[in-house]
């Protein structure tokens, strides 16, 4: 899909569908002037809808109308943004999204979107970049298992986002390209996400993630099953021993033109590529939708991704543990004892604490092998944290107030919502063994996040560190304008964001 920005008059500009974002509009508030003149034009049928109360403006609510040749366009859509005063980037955003689908609906190639409200909390290239993520991921679909129906949807093509003359196109531009780029980066995640397990085994992660790397200029490095031994990776192949298709280890590295000396930010995602529990089998409902336990690497793909195309200007690695957790004679079992590439003996009390034994791995290496400045690793970890803060936000823990106060700003600012957890003592001594150094599950059901964390924080060590838990966010069942049903890629926008300040985070 192609976004653009320009100054073009969309009243006079042919299309197949003009889409107009309206703020609210109260009983006896007038219509804005550019409202009125398209009000004037289709012969007060704007004006009647309003007044019968059928379209006030509110968030989301939307109101076709055919101009009947009064304009170029074939149709005209109003969108409501809510109330002016608290319109911000996810509005917008969610009216890109509407715009798309509503598009699409119809079958048109073409959509126009009319940048006539006034945007008191977020600036032109906020606005373009806000509308291009959400045209972008609204359009979004994952039919590639899927015959062609000829009653489907269409495909909307290319999207035109319409400022007023006196708009600083420049700032509109590059906010309609970075947006363009998250959100094309935020769907690779999600294809990688959506993928059948059947599909997508550890080494076809790697390749997947190889093919990504090639396209955006990216280095990569893939350890497979003789590496992994060699570097006495004894937790991640200890997980993949079950399954007939070994566990990979992959490293993908953002190297910029400048400070290129520079210690990077390594971002470490889980990629349990489909996790039955193994041996501590899970029940068999909603047992498909494991195939998402690997959306923490699909994340780090998809940024890292994203900071080669935005040539983001600090070192970024992303390294991906990939393994499949399945039941077999070869299975590691509950009581096992595994010695991860740390040196830390972990016992295995439950085979479906997966992740964190896999991340064990990974963290020791992105630490060891990259000397970063911080670490953030990220992760479908616990139904815990789906408990404690259901599907309208992360977990986040960290050993660093200034990283973790980075993380949720950068989520706020993108509504990819992190919400800070707690990380204590206690926490920590309830992953400590008494045969083994820690223990992969902590006091039973008692602050399951919080101890699946500590077993990680014992990885990190000094490092400074953040954990996302995304067990409750990474995929959705509630369709909304710029997400379906399915993956959601959480994490891609959230990151950039947390780099586009990165120098002047002192840690």
């Amino acid at each position: 899909m192609l976004v653009i920005a320009d100054a073009r008059d969309p009243l006079t500009t042919g299309t197949d569908l003009l889409v107009i974002p309206v703020t609210a509009i109260g009983d006896k508030q007038r219509l804005p002037a550019r409202l009125a003149g398209l009000d004037r034009t289709l012969e007060g049928g704007l004006g009647a809808a309003i007044a019968s109360g059928d379209f006030r403006g509110k968030r989301d609510q939307k109101l076709l109308l055919y101009p009947n040749g009064a304009l170029p366009a074939k149709r005209v859509l109003l969108l409501g943004l809510g109330d002016e005063a608290a319109l911000d980037a996810d509005a917008l955003r969610r009216a890109g999204g509407s715009a798309v689908r509503e598009g699409a609906a119809r079958k048109a190639e073409k959509v126009t979107v009319a940048m006539i409200v006034r945007r008191r909390r977020v600036g032109i290239g906020a606005a373009a970049q806000a509308l291009a993520e959400g045209a972008i991921l609204g359009g979004y679909r994952f039919d590639a298992y899927k015959q062609a129906a000829e009653d489907g949807p269409g495909e909307v093509t290319r999207v035109q986002l319409s400022f007023d003359k006196s708009a600083d196109l420049r700032r509109a531009r590059a906010g309609a390209k970075r947006g363009t780029i998250l959100a094309d980066s935020q769907n690779v995640a999600r294809d990688l996400s959506n993928a059948p397990g059947n599909a997508l085994p550890p080494a076809q992660l790697a390749r997947e993630a190889q093919k990504v790397a090639k396209a955006v200029g990216l280095r990569v490095r893939v350890l497979g099953v003789p590496e992994l031994r060699k570097r006495k990776m004894g937790a991640i192949l200890a997980v993949g021993g079950g399954s007939s298709r070994p566990p990979r280890l992959v490293a993908l590295e953002h190297q910029p033109k400048r400070r290129k000396n520079a210690a990077p930010l390594c971002l470490v995602g889980k990629g349990v590529t489909f996790d039955s529990g193994g041996i501590s089998i899970k029940p068999s409902g909603a047992m498909d939708e494991m195939k998402h336990d690997m959306s923490g690497a699909a994340a780090v793909v998809g940024a890292l991704r994203a900071c080669a195309l935005l040539d983001v200007p600090y070192p970024v690695v992303g390294v991906i543990g990939a393994a499949e957790n399945l039941p077999s004679a070869t299975a590691y079992r509950p009581g096992d004892i595994v010695t991860s590439a740390s040196g830390k003996t972990i016992e295995v009390l439950n085979t479906d604490a997966e992740g964190r034994v896999v991340l064990a791995d990974a963290i020791h290496y992105a630490k060891t092998e990259y000397n970063p400045c911080a670490i953030v690793d990220i992760a479908t970890l616990t139904g815990a944290c789906v408990i404690a803060l259901g599907r309208w936000a992360s977990g986040l823990f960290a050993n660093n107030s200034t990283l973790s106060d980075q993380l949720r700003h950068a989520g706020a600012a993108t509504s990819e919502l992190a919400w800070p957890l707690p990380l204590f003592e206690g926490h920590k001594k309830a992953v400590k063994s008494s045969v083994a150094d820690v223990k992969n599950t902590g006091a039973g059901r008692e602050a399951g996040s919080s101890t699946a964390a500590a077993f990680l924080a014992a990885f990190a060590g000094d490092t400074p560190w953040a954990h996302l838990d995304i067990a409750g966010t990474a995929w959705t069942t509630h369709p909304s304008p710029y997400q379906p049903r399915g993956a959601t890629g959480v994490g891609v926008r959230m990151l950039l964001e947390l780099l586009a300040d990165w120098k002047n985070v002192k840690l």
